[in-house]
């Protein structure tokens, strides 16, 4: 398949953390999402929904040393206060479902995982090789974290990647503009939800 086109046969489409805690159903990224999975099951294309999945005492989460919080705010008391697992992201909880406006259907993938990126010991790999695919078409957020460490990962895994910029989001402008522009390009195409739908169209044409 070209460079400007995406195989429905070897192409998936994961939505990272498009969770309640995180998203409304009108917010014009979902919105966003929700067009670009009509045109993914149009085309036969698999869909998969990476989403975090924590214990409620925290015990499965990373507690690292770091400077500051996502918020880039310093720890008051880095002894006491940095890492942990937000206790919002509790396994089961309504804030970890995925938003109705893409809620998962019957033959989708879920996969629960317990770090930033989608990849790191879960079934998204081995699931994604016995599909045969080795197209990724990457949506949510937040950018910086999540969709980048999952990019890293799908790129050392060599799996090509599309990174639909106005699918993904992050509190940080700045940030998104950076890796939109400074690093993603270099491990991805980044396209828009519009050209990433033509890109499908094109690859069923094909």
């Amino acid at each position: 398949m070209s460079y400007k086109a995406l195989d429905p046969d070897k192409t998936a489409l994961l939505f990272f953390d498009m969770l309640n805690q995180y998203h409304t159903n009108d917010e014009p990224l979902v919105l966003n999402c929700v067009r670009l999975r009509e045109a993914a099951d149009a085309h036969g294309i698999p869909v998969f929904f990476a989403m975090a999945d924590h214990r409620p005492d925290g015990a499965d989460a990373a507690t690292l040393y770091t400077d500051t919080g996502y918020g880039l705010e310093p720890w008051p008391d880095p002894e006491h206060g940095a890492g942990g697992v937000r206790r919002a992201m509790v396994s089961g909880s309504k804030e970890i479902q995925v938003i109705d406006a893409l809620a998962p259907k019957s033959e989708d993938y879920v996969i629960k995982k317990h770090r930033w990126s989608a990849f790191h010991q879960t079934s998204l790999e081995l699931s994604l090789r016995t599909r045969g695919v080795d197209t990724i078409v990457l949506c949510g957020g937040s950018t910086r974290i999540g969709i980048g460490s999952t990019a890293y990962s799908a790129r050392d895994l060599d799996f090509n990647l599309v990174i639909v910029r106005d699918c993904c989001s992050d509190s940080l402008e700045d940030t998104m503009a950076q890796y939109m522009e400074r690093v993603f390009p270099v491990m991805a195409r980044v396209r828009t939800a519009d050209e990433t739908i033509a890109m499908m169209d094109a690859g069923k044409a094909g």
